[in-house]
């Protein structure tokens, strides 16, 4: 006789991009909420330390931005790939997340509810079958630039806001913590003058360029970089909106497999 539960654990990561300030975190959470066995996994956790981010060569200040230099590459990837096979996050994986301030939008209760009986209908289905889905929420505003990062991502989707409503959210923050490993707490970035303007939008279009036919990231369609990419032009939507419609892909994907 075979004794063992859970035969089988599928990891499902499931990526929600966009620029700062688009309200990525804020989805991505609703998502958490809603999912069983769902876990949340931050890419501004995979910055380098402080003192490794690299200064702008123009504007004199350190760039937390600029694709190349903003996230420990290597560790992200490995990370991904080990939850993929474990199905767990590492007990010593340290988030700074909850440091941050964070507007509460809230999502119709109805639709929450609809959503949890439907999440938990399906993993009472798989179980069933042997089968334990868990699925892993990746929150970053650098998610589709790297190839081997949107390869470890199972469903992708992207959050697009207007250049003009980003800045003004932008300016309206009052700061980052960002994960220093040596600090607990982290250390909070405050934005120098002019550092959205010169540093964080010019690095945000960078990153996406190759994302969006003709390099337009303001209006483009995605391009075949990201696979299947799930574009929501978040300020023409609600956050249930946005909420029910990522639920409806999550379900249609979590079925097929």
């Amino acid at each position: 006789m075979h004794h063992e539960s859970n035969d089988k654990v599928k990891v499902i990561l499931v990526g929600v991009g966009g620029a700062t300030c688009s309200g990525k975190t804020t989805l991505a959470k609703h998502l958490n909420r809603l999912l069983p066995d769902s876990v949340i996994i931050h890419q501004d956790d995979f910055a380098p330390p402080q003192e490794l981010v690299p200064v702008h060569p123009v504007h004199q200040v350190q760039d937390w931005d600029a694709p190349a230099g903003a996230i420990s590459w290597d560790r992200l990837i490995k990370f991904l790939k080990e939850i993929k096979v474990t199905g767990t996050i590492p007990p010593d994986h340290r988030s700074h997340d909850h440091l941050n301030e964070q507007k509460e939008i809230k999502v119709d209760e109805d639709v929450r509810q609809k959503w949890i009986a439907e999440f938990k209908r399906i993993q009472e289905s798989k179980a069933a079958s042997g089968e334990k889905v868990i699925w892993g929420i990746v929150d970053g505003f650098l998610l589709y630039w790297h190839k081997e990062v949107i390869d470890q991502l199972d469903v992708r989707i992207m959050l697009r806001v207007p250049h003009d409503v980003l800045k003004q959210r932008r300016h309206e923050r009052h700061g980052y913590h960002t994960a220093v490993q040596s600090d607990p707490e982290g250390s909070l970035w405050r934005d120098p003058p002019e550092y959205w303007e010169n540093i964080v939008y010019p690095a945000y279009l960078e990153a996406h360029r190759e994302v969006f036919e003709n390099g337009d990231v303001h209006n483009g369609n995605p391009t075949k970089k990201v696979e299947g990419l799930i574009l929501l032009e978040s300020l023409n939507i609600s956050m249930t909106d946005a909420v029910e419609r990522c639920c409806g892909m999550l379900k249609d994907y979590v079925e097929k497999i």
